[in-house]
């Protein structure tokens, strides 16, 4: 009785290409992604709540800044312009109208 041994072993592969290594690291990567994405669960109530109390605060923070900032030009506006009547009142400035003297 002769057997007859088939060689079941791997044969030796030659050197792969670097081109399709990538190609198939990028095809596992994207499986993996894709796998990731199934398996996301729907957004709990909770999250959705928070994400948009975050939102209403972030708006309501960037209405009080652009009236803060609309105020503060106001304020300086009104004392630019205090100053330039004290300076006309310190200097003596120009009278706009000259009265004639009524005791002479």
């Amino acid at each position: 009785m002769t057997l007859v041994r088939r060689s079941y072993d791997y044969s030796k592969m030659e050197k792969e290409d670097p081109e399709e290594v990538n190609h198939r690291r990028a095809q596992f990567l994207i499986y993996k992604v894709m796998e990731k994405a199934d398996s996301r669960r729907k957004p709990s109530f909770l999250r959705v709540r928070i994400c948009r109390l975050r939102v209403k605060i972030g708006r309501r923070l960037k209405r009080l800044r652009k009236s803060i900032a609309a105020a503060k030009v106001g304020v300086y506006r009104q004392v630019l312009s205090q100053l330039k009547a004290w300076k006309r009142l310190l200097r003596g400035g120009e009278t706009l109208v000259t009265l004639p003297h009524l005791f002479t």
